[in-house]
């Protein structure tokens, strides 16, 4: 089978068509050049050139086949390139999980930078639930993540790429929809939708360690996993809730959003990522992030 030594002399003769200055195109003298193109003839079992002392002609086989052999020598030389840029992390695939609820408003903020900064990097997302994006980190089915810590994971790096206080959604017409600024005492009396202790784990324990250190009891009626369905259920009129700021971007038709009276609580969205990944891509889009949103150093001197 021909190499690409005997494409490149070819086409230095077909282009030039003589032998000297393609010789000297190659960098190399003319008998070793004639060669090459025997043994690309021989190879083919055509004729492609037709030589005389005084010119050097393309046959009609050498003429189509200089296209192809131009087309080739691209070809090697993209693929050449493409695999350089993908081993120094140029290029690449990213397997990006996330939570829904980065999706509101991080995630788009977050994926408009990197796509801006990191075009030759595609990005695959996955949404799931923490605990299911911590196993899959460990199991490299994803990259990297986006999502929420209860405790510092086993195994993994991460950083806080986000911070949002929390808010009261109230049903419109609520008496806390209007008025005041309203206090934590002020939900005591009435039915509190909560997180799931296990789909939502991190709200979850979040407000309920709100309540506990200020001593206000709350009569949780509901517990579901995701933000839009908490504020599908307080639209609804089946209690209040707190929910993090970006929940504000659902828009929920029958919902009213509300800053609440009381210590600043935020929840936090973490970057996270196994040390030992091997990704090229990684490197580069993990810097870019960091470098946009970085705000914290690690989960215990974000905590509450």
């Amino acid at each position: 089978m021909f190499d690409l030594r005997q494409l490149k002399c070819f086409v230095a003769v077909g282009e030039e068509l003589h032998f000297g200055r393609a010789a000297k195109r190659m960098y190399m003298t003319q008998p070793p050049l004639s060669r090459q193109i025997q043994l690309l003839e021989h190879e083919l079992e055509i004729q492609l050139l037709v030589r005389t002392n005084r010119s050097v002609k393309l046959t009609v086989a050498g003429s189509a086949f200089l296209q192809e052999a131009r087309q080739l020598l691209a070809l090697a030389e993209n693929a050449a390139s493409s695999a350089q840029r993908i081993a120094t992390g140029q290029s690449g695939l990213i397997n990006l999980g996330f939570t829904g609820g980065s999706s509101y408003s991080f995630l788009p903020r977050m994926l408009a930078s990197t796509n801006a900064s990191l075009n030759n990097i595609d990005i695959v997302l996955h949404e799931m639930m923490t605990r299911s994006l911590v196993e899959a980190l460990h199991a490299h089915a994803i990259d990297i993540s986006l999502l929420r810590l209860t405790s510092q994971p086993i195994d993994l790096e991460f950083a806080c790429v986000a911070r949002e206080p929390l808010m009261l959604a109230v049903p419109s017409g609520h008496r806390l929809a209007t008025g005041r600024t309203p206090t934590l005492k002020d939900l005591s009396a009435e039915p509190f939708i909560t997180f799931h202790p296990i789909d939502g784990r991190y709200f979850f324990e979040l407000i309920d360690r709100i309540f506990r250190n200020a001593a206000v009891p709350h009569n949780v009626v509901q517990r579901v996993g995701q933000i839009h369905s908490i504020l599908a259920l307080v639209s609804a009129g089946q209690g209040v809730a707190l929910v993090p700021e970006s929940a504000r971007a659902l828009q929920f038709k029958g919902t009213v959003m509300r800053t609440m009276n009381m210590e600043p609580v935020f929840g936090e969205l973490f970057l996270a990522w196994k040390p030992n990944n091997l990704n090229p891509a990684l490197t580069p889009f993990r810097k870019h992030v960091l470098k946009q949103f970085a705000i914290g150093s690690g989960v215990d001197s974000q905590r509450l």
